[in-house]
C-alpha cells in the first residue's frame, strides 16, 4: 500500500513538472546610473553587466520569473551635460548585486511548441532587493568609511522576445530601478565638502540582450492570470 501511495506521487508530481514549459537564460547588457554625479541619461549604458534567469510559464500571457544581475555602475562628471559638475569633476565605481522576483506579462500569446505564437512585446513588474558598498560614516579627516548595505526598489521594465531555433529563444530587455537610497555614489547630503544639486535618490538600469532554453514537453497551461 506504501509502494503504491508513493508510486501515485510520484505520477501526479512528474506531470505537474513537465506539463509546463520552463526557461533559464543568461543576460549580458550594459548598466547605467542616475544620481548626483555624471549625466542624467535614463537609457546610456556605460558598464558590462549580466544576470541569470528562470521562468515559469504560467499561461501563454504569463511568466514567473525569477533574476540574479551583477551591476557595476559608475558615474564621471567630465561626462555630465552641466556646467557645474564639469567643473566639479568627481567620479565613482560600485557594484549592484540584485535579486528580482516577479511576473512578464506578454502582449500577445506567447508559445514556442506553435507555429504562430513565438514572439511578443512584454512588460516587466518585480519585487526587488539589492545589495551594494555604501558611505557609512566619516573619519576625522572626512575620508569615506564604508559600509556594506542591503536595500529595495521598485522597478519596471520592457522587453521583446522571439523564437530563435528550436528551443532557443531571445530576449531584449530595458529595466529601470527607483531606489530609496541617495548614496549608490557615495555621494547625499551627509557627504562634507561636495555641494550636491539636489536630494532626490538613485536610479540605476540595466540594457541588454538574452540567450532563453526553453525546456518541458509542450504546455498544458494553467488557467489564471
Amino acid at each position: 500500500m506504501k509502494n503504491t501511495i508513493l508510486f501515485f506521487v510520484f505520477v501526479n508530481f512528474s506531470s505537474i513538472l513537465l506539463g509546463q514549459v520552463y526557461e533559464a537564460g543568461v543576460s549580458f547588457g550594459g548598466t547605467n546610473y542616475v544620481g548626483d554625479i555624471g549625466n542624467n541619461y535614463y537609457i546610456y549604458p556605460n558598464k558590462p553587466a549580466g544576470a541569470l534567469l528562470y521562468k515559469y510559464n504560467w499561461n501563454p500571457r504569463v511568466a514567473l520569473r525569477a533574476t540574479y544581475s551583477y551591476l557595476p555602475i559608475s558615474g564621471n562628471d567630465l561626462d555630465a551635460d552641466t556646467a557645474y559638475r564639469k567643473d566639479r569633476g568627481i567620479n565613482f565605481s560600485n557594484t549592484i548585486n540584485e535579486l528580482a522576483l516577479g511576473l512578464e506579462y506578454n502582449f500577445y500569446e506567447y508559445d514556442l511548441s506553435s507555429d504562430d505564437k513565438t514572439w511578443t512585446p512584454y512588460i516587466i513588474l518585480e519585487l526587488v532587493g539589492f545589495n551594494y558598498t555604501n558611505e557609512e560614516s566619516y573619519n576625522t579627516s572626512g575620508q569615506i568609511v564604508y559600509g556594506n548595505k542591503t536595500s529595495y526598489a521598485i522597478p519596471f521594465g520592457l522587453g521583446y522576445k522571439s523564437k530563435l531555433y528550436g528551443a532557443l529563444a531571445f530576449s531584449i530587455e530595458a529595466k529601470f530601478r527607483y531606489t530609496f537610497e541617495d548614496d549608490l555614489d557615495f555621494v547625499s547630503n551627509n557627504t562634507p565638502n561636495i555641494n550636491i544639486e539636489g536630494t532626490g535618490n538613485d536610479w540605476y538600469m540595466f540594457t541588454g540582450f538574452s540567450l532563453i532554453y526553453t525546456f518541458g514537453r509542450p504546455a498544458c497551461y494553467t488557467e489564471g492570470l
